[in-house]
């Protein structure tokens, strides 16, 4: 597993003089190491940096320092990976559903009132916020949903050595998730900063230079480590999930240790999580049209944002016929071996 810069390991602190120490000496680590990374041109910020193979943003390498440091998995933890805009908030709200469907009814489900990144929250997004009203990881219950952009080989140990935590990957076609992308953080970069165009954006992710990017080497860390490690990680392609959306759950509650019983079953309750979670009843509630999201303390997002058509795609209708063609050979060229086959739309 990939070494991070010289800083304390996680461990069981008493007193506030000695938390506080453990976190100076991140901030400190973070400080002095960011100097010295390669940079890029940034989505949503001025420019990203570029760490053991991978591309963060200044903020994104912090949280990654702090997930090291300070995070304490229980075995019980379920972890959502995913590259961002590859489907996350709608497979949120699905494992969400699935795994409490017996401590929610669907008549006052959270989820109606509340957006999926509340439910399931991002797990390196809140480790170094401090503002009272961001998650309190300690106090949630079990098992603890939480999620994650890091490249599985970023992860601490603590989190790929225990056997019991598992993981669900969500992988997209690499148009679409370029596209979905481009407009997402488009809405977020700074009115200060100049505005990125589709072809700087395609250039930059051809290139790998994005959010947690390559998106190649993003996916194939996860689908390797499947393959080796099925009982860890369900690795799930968005288009199947749009295409089979009750086989995908049922497979996701199997995996989980939610299985569904014939009872179940026969009283419609996979249909039910389906419908709840479909993106048009999630993109057409109160919470998701009207309702600001609170990333961290410095990003605030319109729920509305996140649900923006959701379809299997809609790439072909941004991208020219160069760019459609060099991202497939760049992906094909990326995939060829390993047998992540993907669905060119």
């Amino acid at each position: 597993m990939a070494a991070l810069p010289p800083s304390p390991q996680s461990e069981n602190i008493s007193g506030e003089q000695n938390d506080s120490d453990l976190i100076q000496k991140t901030d400190e680590s973070h400080r002095e190491t960011l100097p010295n990374l390669p940079t890029g041109k940034g989505w949503m910020t001025e420019h990203l940096v570029q760490y053991q193979g991978f591309w963060f943003s200044p903020n994104g390498l912090k949280n990654l320092m702090w997930l090291h440091d300070h995070f304490n998995p229980r075995p019980t933890d379920i972890f959502l990976a995913s590259f961002p805009k590859t489907g996350t908030t709608w497979l949120k709200a699905l494992v969400f559903a699935t795994v409490n469907r017996t401590r929610h009814s669907f008549s006052d489900h959270p989820l109606l009132t509340n957006n999926p990144h509340v439910c399931f929250p991002f797990l390196d997004a809140y480790l170094h916020e401090k503002d009272p009203s961001f998650l309190d990881l300690d106090g949630s219950p079990t098992p603890r949903l939480l999620s994650t952009h890091v490249p599985y080989a970023l992860l601490p140990d603590s989190m790929t050595a225990n056997g019991s935590c598992r993981f669900v990957y969500i992988y997209r076609d690499p148009k679409d998730v370029l596209v979905s992308k481009w407009h997402f953080l488009s809405k977020l970069r700074p009115q200060e900063l100049p505005p990125l165009s589709l072809e700087e954006a395609f250039e930059l992710f051809c290139r790998g230079i994005s959010h947690n990017g390559p998106f190649w080497d993003h996916a194939l860390g996860y689908w390797k480590t499947s393959l080796e490690l099925p009982e860890k990680i369900l690795f799930l392609k968005y288009e199947d999930l749009k295409e089979e959306p009750f086989a995908a759950v049922k497979r996701i509650g199997e995996f989980l240790g939610f299985p569904f019983s014939l009872e179940e079953e026969r009283e419609g309750v996979v249909e039910d999580i389906v419908k709840l979670c479909s993106f048009e009843n999630l993109r057409n509630l109160e919470v998701n049209r009207t309702i600001v999201h609170k990333f961290t303390t410095d990003i605030l997002v319109d729920n509305r944002h996140f649900f923006r058509k959701g379809i299997v795609g809609d790439s072909k209708n941004y991208l020219t016929a160069e760019m459609i063609k060099r991202l497939d050979e760049i992906t094909s060229h990326k995939f060829f071996g390993p047998g992540l086959l993907f669905h060119n739309s």
